[in-house]
């Protein structure tokens, strides 16, 4: 089940079709008739939008990618609107309403390698331990999003997502990843905790957005107690009812929620007083060197104190040293998660 929300990426048709390029500057249509001028590209005018016919609109924006990024500035690639004709979908009033941008278009061109991850589904979780500290035992593990490339290395995620936010896609990916944490781990047999990231912008309705979520979860036959869906880029979150709706939706299911990077900001703290998580993971910028820090201890000892006096775990991570870990253990922690302890691997 899907929705124009989760509709996955430009469908750039292969065969012959028109291409209308819109603007409703006239100064840039000048331009775009210019730049078609000096490119030599045939062109007409239809009902004030500028129409080119090709034979493959795909390889068209291929051959001339090069060309628009050095033509046209990034605002102007912002407001002219592309609309392709195809046998299916004739140009009408919707179809410009719905028209999207320049930039969209050589995006999806320049990160055709992104695409073809999304398009073949190769994607894997990498996992990352997290141990109980008074038992000194395996909790569990953070599943971490890795793009498989065709040439078989690893797309990681500080480009991975960079490419989701600049493509709009992040409804479509967050969806892909949590079911992607969810098969992965069944494959690789783990039946401790799972930890899984999910972004609160990216669902719009739990009752709708989570369904496949929830059904690869019963198909895999999970222990939904087991797993720990994680609130990042909280520093995002405008609407705290309907977090808290989400997070109420998820627990009515049986899941356990954790707000990750608390620390990290004023609104985060208040997420933390009104959503009351099962555990919250402190920000790593607090945990770094904190044993060279006397305000970092300060500041981790009262979140330490406010979490435990509301019956709240906390997970430290991005433990690197034994001095630090050393340092947590005397104030108080109740997970931990770093490269000290492990590094995210494939299984």
């Amino acid at each position: 089940m899907s929705c124009q929300k989760c509709n996955p990426y430009l469908n750039l048709p292969r065969k012959s079709s028109a291409i209308y390029f819109i603007s409703e500057f006239d100064e840039i249509k000048k331009k775009i008739e210019r730049c078609f001028s000096k490119l030599e590209i045939a062109y007409s005018e239809t009902d004030d939008l500028i129409k080119i016919s090709c034979k493959n609109p795909e390889q068209f924006l291929q051959n001339f990618f090069k060309e628009f990024k050095e033509c046209f500035s990034q605002i102007e690639q912002e407001v002219i609107k592309l609309f392709i004709e195809t046998e299916n979908e004739k140009l009408n009033y919707r179809s410009v309403l719905f028209s999207k941008s320049l930039e969209i278009f050589l995006n999806h061109v320049e990160d055709r390698e992104f695409f073809d991850i999304l398009e073949k589904r190769n994607l894997t979780s990498y996992f990352q331990p997290i141990l109980e500290v008074e038992s000194d035992t395996l909790f569990g593990y953070e599943a971490l999003i890795r793009g498989i490339k065709s040439d078989g290395s690893i797309m990681y995620p500080n480009e991975f997502f960079e490419k989701t936010a600049r493509n709009d896609l992040n409804f479509m990916v967050d969806r892909v990843c949590r079911e992607t944490a969810l098969q992965s781990a069944s494959n690789s047999k783990i039946e401790k905790k799972i930890f899984i990231n999910f972004m609160p912008t990216a669902i719009y309705d739990p009752e709708f957005c989570l369904q496949t979520t929830m059904g690869i979860a019963k198909k895999l036959n999970l222990n939904f107690s087991n797993i720990i869906f994680e609130v990042i880029e909280t520093e995002l979150v405008k609407d705290q009812k309907h977090l808290q709706k989400i997070l109420n939706f998820y627990k009515k299911q049986g899941f356990k929620i954790a707000l990750d990077d608390v620390g990290e900001g004023y609104s985060n703290l208040n997420l933390l007083i009104d959503m009351k998580p099962d555990i919250i993971k402190i920000d790593r910028n607090i945990i770094s060197e904190i044993d060279k820090s006397p305000m970092k201890k300060s500041v981790y000892k009262a979140l330490y104190d406010i979490a435990n006096s509301n019956g709240i775990k906390v997970l430290a991570e991005g433990i690197e040293r034994i001095e630090e870990f050393k340092t947590l253990k005397s104030i108080g922690v109740d997970f931990v998660q770093g490269f000290y302890f492990g590094k995210p691997t494939p299984v």
